[in-house]
């Protein structure tokens, strides 16, 4: 799941932003409403956190932007006013619900679950290639009904791939989503990652999930159609 935070107080954005990465969270900051406009716009976001009084766009202006666009992408609305008009302004600009700093971080876990357990039919909450599964709200994986024991990071790069399942994923958009803007990974972060998640989804005789198509990146894909494109043998790997 990745989350974009839009706040003007820099330490508060940092401590949230932090707390949401332990959560296994992808996470992208901005400090203005400008910046969160053009953010939404090319990446895809499972909510969007805005804070109310943010420069050149105010959190009201920026939802009532998306939703214009046709954007569905829950948000969630911070501010430190309390007032019922505030509240209904928030909710009338496109909002998805409200809270009032200052807060307890677990409410604010907790009204992000609960926004995504609202999702759009298109967006389910459990992923299914095969026999794997994974479990979007409950951040867990299983395959033939085994319990997956996965980092956050390899989590979050499963929870990627079976949401593109099929698609080739290049370096540079991978890099992007599991690491997201705050962190520089190193030169073979992305081979050394995709190598441990492989070992774990994918038994020593099972078919091959995890396909590296050279000079372009990665995609997951069902073990039937890796089986129908591969015939009987089993990719070569490149960890």
């Amino acid at each position: 799941m990745r989350i974009l935070i839009a706040e003007d107080d820099e330490r508060l954005a940092d401590a949230i932003a932090r707390g949401l990465r332990q959560k296994l969270f992808a996470v992208d900051v901005v400090h203005d409403g400008a910046r969160a406009l053009v953010e939404a716009a090319v990446t895809e976001y499972d909510v969007l956190i805005l804070d109310v009084m943010l420069p050149r766009a105010t959190g009201f202006d920026v939802a009532r932007e998306l939703r214009a666009r046709g954007a569905r992408v829950p948000i969630l609305m911070l501010t430190a006013r309390d007032a019922v008009s505030d509240r209904v302004a928030g909710l009338n600009s496109g909002a998805d619900d409200y809270l009032v700093k200052p807060f307890a971080f677990e409410e604010l876990v907790a009204r992000i679950q609960a926004l995504l357990r609202r999702g759009d039919a298109f967006r389910p909450t459990v992923l299914v290639v095969g026999d794997l599964e994974i479990d979007t709200l409950a951040l867990t994986a299983s395959r033939g009904g085994r319990r997956i024991d996965l980092t956050s990071r390899e989590y979050v790069l499963l929870e990627y791939f079976a949401r593109n399942i099929g698609r080739t994923l290049s370096r540079a958009e991978i890099t992007t989503h599991v690491w997201d803007d705050n962190h520089e990974p190193s030169s073979n972060a992305l081979e050394v990652l995709v190598g441990r998640l492989r070992r774990k989804i994918e038994p020593p005789s099972g078919q091959a999930m995890i396909e590296t198509r050279r000079g372009l990146g990665y995609a997951l894909v069902a073990p039937a159609t890796t089986a129908a494109s591969q015939g009987s043998a089993r990719p070569a790997h490149q960890d």
